[in-house]
């Protein structure tokens, strides 16, 4: 689990850094063809991880509601964020992460409800299948987020 744990920061520090160069108003651009921008991207990575993770796993879920709320599957930027919001993202990008790993080693994780992809049809069984693919996952939106930015 080493690996994935690391694979995973390294993709939030990319993402973290592409946050970091733009200003607000560009990390809430939605580009014409577009039907997101890069901060719904970023935040949609951590509220999937939470829900994948935790969620399947009957655990607490360990960002705010609001979090969930607006960044879920299904979900679309509706409003235009703040720069509190946009803190608040780049903060559970790491902490969410940190707090995965002391969670997985000190074995919260004991259930699992099996869970079918939507987007690819494969099944997770355990917990250990959440979070492989939520790096796959998270690599896919690090891509969006990166052509939204050209398309800025």
């Amino acid at each position: 689990m080493l690996y994935d744990f690391d694979i995973c920061k390294k993709n939030r520090k990319l993402l973290y850094n592409l946050m970091e160069r733009l200003t607000p108003e560009q990390l809430t651009t939605i580009p014409k063809g577009y039907n997101n921008n890069v901060l719904w991207n970023v935040g949609h990575t951590i509220a999937t991880q939470q829900l994948l993770v935790y969620g399947l796993s009957g655990e607490d879920i360990q960002v705010p509601k609001h979090i969930i709320d607006h960044y879920k599957k299904g979900t679309k930027p509706e409003k235009p964020a703040t720069v509190e919001e946009i803190n608040e993202i780049k903060s559970l990008l790491f902490s969410t992460i940190t707090r995965l790993e002391q969670d997985y080693e000190r074995g919260i994780f004991t259930k699992f409800k099996t869970y079918t992809l939507s987007t690819s049809g494969g099944t997770l069984h355990k917990v250990e299948d959440a979070i492989a693919f939520n790096n796959f996952h998270e690599g896919l939106h690090l891509g969006y987020a990166m052509a939204l930015i050209r398309a800025i």
